[in-house]
């Protein structure tokens, strides 16, 4: 069955991780995804361990590089060596028969490689060009790198408000926010193509790492906004003592979520066996809850280290309330409501086998997505690409001679 994106060419011109998470996503959406690297491969290629862990499984035959599996499957990949004139060509004949054309490279760079908007959008007037920049394309730091780290994490407020109060920023986990700007570029690329249906205008749009980091964190910051911003959490203190974590007899943690205390109050009491919290003048509305909440908690986390947590989680579930464990990555990669809601799809690597990709969190039920070719190699479709623009072999020999191409 056809991709829902089916007929939409793109030309991700992305590395590391938000730029080429759009690209995937696009491409198990049905679109004709065309990865253009330098002759070295983007830098994501260079990137072997990080946060401790290595990016890379040996096998006999050679080494994958997961990561870059996940987020480069679906697309043909060409490497060319954009300083020429003769490698710019290739690309704007590419640009010419494409649909989006999408970058996070720095705005400085694009515009001497001449593969700005104002340079592509001459020889494509239709075309959509997404860029992605850390900090935006106007203000003091419009020209600074940013990763996500930095940009969306760090400077956003995240980072600040993540954790207990007192403790040290907590370090983030790798590309988390890049993908969440990931899911915003096709998004406004989406929209960008509607209108262009509408009207035939292309034009240009542009999303930063910061600006995503903001709208995440939107609530805190429009607190801050009317000043009145929000403290840290100290799940010690909660206001709602029934949104927050406890952890169990078997040294798991559980996260409580029932935002509407005083309707969910009735039904946990009941599932923690507990009648007569229910009807306790310090604790039966939640203005008490919250005014001693400290010594609500207490008593909570010695109730909650009574038993398992599946135990627990048969009780909160006979009484309807709203909660679920704290589980590890291994966890979730064998959590069976994961498994039949296809979070994960098979590939065959040519060097790895068979292995498991994360899906993209949208399900079309005329047009299922799908991980249809794995990540390729640097400059893997180079020739077949270009053979599709008008070039011959004579043509590509002569570019390999001229180190335009591999």
């Amino acid at each position: 069955m056809a991709g829902i994106l089916e007929g939409i060419k793109v030309v991700d011109m992305g590395h590391v991780v938000a730029i080429p998470a759009a690209g995937a996503m696009l491409g198990d959406w049905g679109a004709e995804v065309t990865k253009v690297e330098p002759l070295t491969g983007e830098m994501a290629r260079g990137i072997r361990r990080a946060g401790g862990a290595s990016r890379i499984i040996q096998y006999d035959g050679g080494e994958v590089h997961w990561i870059f599996q996940v987020l480069n499957r679906n697309k043909r990949g060409v490497a060319l060596d954009l300083k020429k004139e003769a490698g710019r060509e290739v690309l704007y004949k590419l640009i010419e028969r494409s649909d989006v054309f999408m970058s996070n490279y720095e705005s400085s760079t694009l515009k001497k490689l001449k593969v700005d908007y104002s340079s592509l959008s001459e020889i494509n007037p239709t075309l959509i060009y997404a860029l992605l920049t850390g900090y935006g394309t106007a203000g003091p730091d419009k020209d600074e790198r940013g990763f996500d780290y930095s940009a969306a994490w760090a400077r956003s407020g995240m980072q600040y408000l993540i954790g207990e109060p007192g403790s040290p920023p907590p370090p983030q986990r790798g590309g988390m926010m890049d993908r969440v700007a990931a899911a915003h570029a096709v998004a406004g690329i989406l929209a960008a193509l509607l209108h262009r249906e509408k009207t035939g205008e292309g034009q240009e749009l542009e999303f930063s790492l910061y600006h995503t980091g903001v709208w995440v964190l939107a609530t805190d910051i429009q607190a801050a906004l009317i000043d009145a911003p929000v403290p840290k959490h100290d799940r010690t203190k909660a206001r709602n003592p029934i949104w927050n974590t406890y952890q169990t007899k078997d040294e798991q943690w559980l996260w409580l979520s029932m935002l509407q205390s005083d309707n969910h109050w009735p039904d946990f009491c009941r599932a923690i066996e507990k009648p007569d919290l229910e009807k306790s003048p310090r604790f039966n509305t939640m203005e008490a809850r919250e005014q001693n909440s400290e010594e609500l908690v207490a008593i909570l986390d010695v109730i909650f280290s009574t038993k398992n947590i599946k135990e627990w989680e048969k009780r909160l579930r006979e009484n309807n309330c709203i909660y679920a464990r704290v589980q590890t990555p291994l966890e979730v990669t064998n959590d069976p409501q994961a498994v039949a809601n296809d979070f994960f799809s098979n590939i065959v690597h040519p060097i790895g086998g068979e292995m498991k990709l994360v899906t993209t969190p949208i399900n079309f039920s005329k047009n299922p997505a799908s991980i249809r070719t794995h990540a390729p190699e640097i400059g893997q479709h180079t020739e077949e690409v270009i053979l599709e623009l008008g070039y011959n072999w004579d043509d590509i020999s002569r570019l390999k001679e001229d180190g335009v191409i591999l």
